[in-house]
């Protein structure tokens, strides 16, 4: 049995960065719980890798701290910050079989060979690969790579694992299993982690609390369930949830959010002149013509298992509405779409913030 570490808190501390006249980093603040799993979540360029590799001491911060547990290692090197970090590459040595892979950090260290050796085996067998050891990396599928790079991750116990997009050169099916042993591992270790992914699905699913970056700015930082229902802004809003939130165009009076071919009563109050009403596919349903919150027609239909997306045209934007996977309709069907009240969200199209 693996023994369970105590875990170490990690600060940013307002980390900026900048590429020449590029800011990447705009005064990043983190505090990381000790034996947290938070996963830093955005699009390609949001900054989230540069922020793990000023973590790791890969990059240096244009200014701000970094603390890991109560050392400040803002300007201390790579191989004394105690972090091991995963790649996306996996970045394995081909010419060493899997055992020396995952011991080479044992090795560095000039640990006894036969304390290596039943670290090795501890490792792989954590992750499943006990019986791969004397193979070489190119005889190993992507799934077994990434575990051996796991594994010597591992072997090091260091105070914080660090992770860059992991998963994403894997298939669909060995993803969603990966995805299970690691947060399975990350709990029985309890060694802080830092995940870095573009894939909401990754980051709802491991992670303890989720921090969406977008230009180098912080968006949002909560617990996976509170950013799916309590976005702060429209770009949180739109960036998590498969498939994305509804928006429709329109404007805001009191609590009449007002649109081309509808009125929608809202419980937020105010004046906004170019305003979005935000609604979820699942809190919203087909009804029949004349019924409903807004009007439209059936765009298209996609069964997916458990349930049908429903495509729905209206006067100027197309809906899609989670129905039971029963739902029966021809493309072209008049049909009115009920929204929720109480899962609705109002923006401001202009700064994107919301209105609460």
């Amino acid at each position: 049995m693996v023994s369970k570490s105590a875990g170490v808190p990690v600060v940013f501390d307002k980390i900026e960065k900048s590429f020449g006249v590029v800011r990447v980093l705009e005064e990043l603040s983190l505090n990381v719980e000790p034996g947290e799993f938070l996963v830093l979540l955005g699009a390609s360029g949001s900054g989230k890798t540069t922020a793990l590799r000023i973590m790791a001491g890969l990059e240096t911060a244009t200014s701000g701290r970094i603390l890991i547990g109560d050392r400040d290692v803002t300007e201390v090197l790579p191989k004394y910050r105690d972090v091991s970090m995963v790649f996306q590459s996996y970045a394995l040595y081909p010419h060493k079989t899997v055992a020396e892979n995952i011991g080479f950090p044992l090795k560095v260290r000039k640990v006894p060979e036969a304390e290596q050796k039943a670290a090795i085996l501890e490792s792989a067998s954590q992750v499943q690969i006990e019986g791969l050891l004397d193979r070489y990396p190119r005889q190993l599928s992507g799934g077994q790579r990434q575990r051996v790079a796991l594994a010597r991750a591992m072997i090091r116990r260091p105070s914080v694992f660090l992770m860059d997009e992991p998963l994403s050169n894997l298939d669909a099916k060995l993803r969603g299993h990966m995805r299970a042993e690691l947060k399975h591992m990350q709990s029985a270790l309890g060694i802080t982690t830092i995940y870095v992914t573009h894939d909401q699905i990754e980051a709802m699913t491991l992670a303890h609390r989720v921090a969406i970056l977008e230009k180098g700015v912080l968006q949002q930082l909560d617990t996976p369930a509170k950013i799916y229902n309590d976005p702060a802004n429209l770009f949180v809003a739109q960036f998590i949830g498969s498939p994305p939130m509804n928006v429709i165009r329109g404007s805001l009076a009191g609590n009449s959010f007002q649109t081309d071919n509808a009125v929608v009563t809202v419980n937020p109050s105010g004046q906004i002149k170019e305003a979005i009403l935000g609604v979820r596919p699942e809190d919203c349903s087909v009804v029949a013509a004349g019924k409903g919150s807004i009007a439209g027609s059936i765009y298209t239909t996609e069964l997916i298992g458990d349930h049908t997306l429903v495509t729905v045209q209206t006067a100027k934007d197309k809906l899609t509405v989670k129905a039971p996977k029963d739902f029966v309709g021809k493309d072209g069907d008049a049909i009115g779409v009920e929204m929720h009240r109480d899962h609705l969200y109002v923006f401001d199209a202009i700064s994107g913030e919301r209105l609460r």
